[in-house]
């Protein structure tokens, strides 16, 4: 029986991610994450996916600040050691149910169709390529919303290891004005983005929305 070379990827990604899990340098992600929310803005009690999650820095901003009424933050991650790390992080901060961890590919999200306010991606788009957009499409709402971060092009230094895995179909932006206009090719309007500064790095933020159909 021939392998999906897919599913081959996905598991040497993991695998990549298993072993970098307890030195990732969770306080570059922790900023990049409070930035996307601000950018985003999202409600209190919005239904929320994490997507590859890596930590879950953004699943526990969010967690942090929403009321117990309000249903778990989803945050998927194809990185078990990932997803352990974030467990780690978020106890003792959160209530244990405020966030619903998951060990999936996350494409596609682990949810209905049209069934989430928001959907949040941040430092991992490159990797999932264009089909993540698709899929956000089919879970949001209608009016629902995405918040993305793309590494700036002009900044981006992967490494031998990671380079490999990036996905074909996702252009780095060189101005944020590049990464809104490709947010809108790929079916979201109203599509706002900013380049954040963060120490050496660059990242654009990119907030959209899907259309009201």
């Amino acid at each position: 029986m021939t392998q999906d070379p897919t599913l081959t990827q996905s598991a040497t990604l993991a695998g990549a991610f298993d072993e970098l899990a307890g030195g990732y340098d969770h306080g570059h992600h922790e900023d990049i994450a409070r930035a996307l929310i601000a950018w985003v803005s999202p409600g209190e009690a919005d239904a929320v996916a994490d997507v590859a999650c890596g930590a879950g820095a953004v699943a526990r901003h969010l967690a942090r600040g929403r009321p117990g009424t309000a249903p778990p933050v989803l945050a998927v991650d194809l990185s078990p050691g990932m997803i352990e790390v974030g467990r780690a992080r978020a106890a003792g901060l959160t209530q244990e149910t405020a966030i619903d961890w998951r060990i999936a590919d996350a494409v596609p999200l682990p949810v209905a169709d049209h069934s989430l306010d928001v959907v949040f991606c941040a430092s991992s788009l490159h990797f999932l390529g264009r089909r993540a957009l698709a899929d956000w499409r089919r879970a949001l709402r209608p009016g629902g919303r995405v918040g993305f971060t793309l590494p700036l092009a002009t900044h981006f230094r992967p490494s031998a290891r990671f380079s490999g895995h990036l996905a074909a179909d996702v252009p780095l932006p060189h101005t944020a004005q590049e990464a809104s206009r490709w947010a809108t090719a790929c079916g979201f309007t109203g599509a706002a983005s900013r380049v954040q500064v963060l120490g050496t790095r660059r990242v654009v933020l990119t907030s959209a929305s899907r259309d009201g159909r």
